[in-house]
């Protein structure tokens, strides 16, 4: 009965020019090459255990997914980063709406080293010095006497930005940074390069090192863990993000709701990230 009533409200709705996306091909995610691997294994686990929902997770990239939601071309936007004011803008003029922002997951957003590098930590200020072109060789921050390899994410990517606003306060990359269109290539480059850092979510930190981290340099060095990503210690600590162009409803707020309980919780944590509260 429950079903008929959805397929009756879908087929009116096409009938009035407004169908949902999920009417007629399920739910669609789209975005944050970060959180694919977290929203594949929610959809997957959601679909185990409520036969005929159908959800399909696709990465790209923030931006690209917070473009297919304004576009109309995806139902549920994952993003590693906060929807901008331009962007809300731009759902406003074609839906009405400012969009809805739903907290996830919380993420380390972590440094990657090659395993043999002997540097165990950096600050916030070095990291910068870093990114910006500023340092540009191991010996300086106690390492080796080497030139720092430096990889990080496309313009496109949340992290990307994140990683811009809050550990660079808005500056630009240098221009030696080498630009990979994923998180994994980033870690593989590092994981091959004893010279490489990098940077990106906590689940991806296999086969490297993930640096401790320091507010300023009077300040302890602090690793992501559950625990300090949890009390916000760790300093570059961040939610993953649902967004909608709407209040979910329907089979999207079902699976939303799912993902905020505590078996969804539970996964992001098996994932490598962390539950949001």
């Amino acid at each position: 009965m429950r079903m008929r009533r959805i397929v009756g409200m879908a087929a009116l709705a096409a009938c009035m020019g407004f169908a949902p996306a999920w009417a007629a091909r399920g739910i669609t995610i789209k975005g944050s090459d970060t959180m694919v691997i977290l929203g594949q294994r929610w959809a997957e686990t959601y679909m185990n255990g409520h036969p005929g929902s159908v959800i399909q997770v696709t990465g790209g990239g923030s931006g690209t997914g917070i473009a297919a939601l304004i576009n109309g071309t995806t139902d549920i936007c994952q993003a590693s980063r906060p929807m901008k004011e331009d962007e809300k803008r731009k759902l406003r003029d074609r839906y009405q709406t400012m969009g809805t922002e739903i907290p996830v997951a919380k993420d380390g957003l972590s440094i990657y080293v090659h395993e043999s590098n002997p540097v165990k930590d950096l600050s916030i200020a070095q990291l910068k010095q870093i990114y910006t072109g500023q340092v540009a060789s191991w010996k300086v921050l106690g390492g080796a006497d080497a030139p720092i390899i430096l990889y990080g994410r496309e313009n496109n990517s949340g992290t990307y930005v994140y990683f811009k606003d809050n550990v660079l306060q808005g500056e630009d990359y240098s221009a030696r940074v080498q630009t990979l269109p994923g998180t994994a290539a980033v870690v593989n480059a590092v994981g091959r390069d004893p010279n490489g850092i990098g940077y990106g979510g906590a689940a991806y930190g296999k086969g490297v090192r993930e640096l401790a981290v320091k507010k300023d340099a009077g300040s302890p060095a602090i690793k992501p863990t559950a625990a300090t990503v949890q009390d916000g210690s760790y300093p570059i600590t961040r939610y993953l993000y649902f967004y909608t162009r709407t209040k979910p409803g329907g089979p999207v707020k079902q699976f939303v709701d799912w993902v905020l309980s505590a078996e969804g919780q539970k996964l992001a944590s098996q994932v490598g990230y962390f539950p949001v509260r």
